[in-house]
């Protein structure tokens, strides 16, 4: 082993990447673990070979990636869609969507679906439905934040918004529905929007 030079010793060439000659120490080291000559004649080679490496590199004759001579260029993390969205947002938008939780989801998805299904199959509660479903809208929202006065606000905004939709499209595309009926469906799909996705 003394004749060949640390590459040779160490199995690579002189060209080999850093990690594949740690590889090839490793290897060695493990191989030779009951021979010390051996085990420490590749430590040498090892040591040899890094310090030329060191040598080569500082005389400029090896290449340094442009990442490890210049981390600081290196290009920065992506931001993840939602960071990008809440940046180029106002602060007014941020303080008023929220992102619900799964259980939150559930729980207004429950309600609203049920409301719809009574809706559905008996028409003549649709007032009766508006009514509960104005004051789960109140509750779920007042629940989030604790401002009943806001939750009242956005609840009442969500059923003249429903209601205006609601007849202004029920000639149009409910054909065969009662238009008061499409008008309800119409406002539980803005509660359930604001009870779930407003604060």
């Amino acid at each position: 082993m003394s004749e060949q030079n640390p590459y040779e010793q160490l199995g690579v060439t002189e060209d080999a990447s850093f990690e594949e000659i740690q590889e090839a120490k490793t290897r060695l080291t493990k191989e030779y673990e009951n021979d010390q000559r051996r085990k420490e004649a590749v430590e040498e080679a090892y040591d040899a070979v890094i310090m030329d490496r060191l040598r080569l590199r500082q005389e400029g004759k090896i290449k340094v990636p442009e990442r490890i001579r210049f981390p600081e260029r290196s290009k920065p993390p992506k931001p993840n869609p939602q960071q990008i969205n809440q940046a180029s947002s106002p602060a007014w938008l941020q303080r008023l969507l929220d992102t619900p939780s799964r259980n939150d989801l559930l729980i207004s998805s429950g309600l609203f679906v049920l409301f719809v299904a009574i809706t559905l199959f008996y028409s003549s509660s649709a007032s009766l439905i508006l009514a509960l479903g104005f004051a789960a809208t109140a509750y779920l929202l007042n629940r989030k934040e604790n401002r009943l006065g806001r939750a009242l606000l956005i609840s009442l905004a969500s059923l003249l918004i429903g209601v205006g939709l609601g007849a202004l499209l029920a000639p149009i595309v409910a054909s065969g529905m009662p238009s008061e009926q499409f008008t309800a469906l119409s406002s539980l799909f803005l509660f359930w929007l604001a009870s779930s996705f407003l604060r």
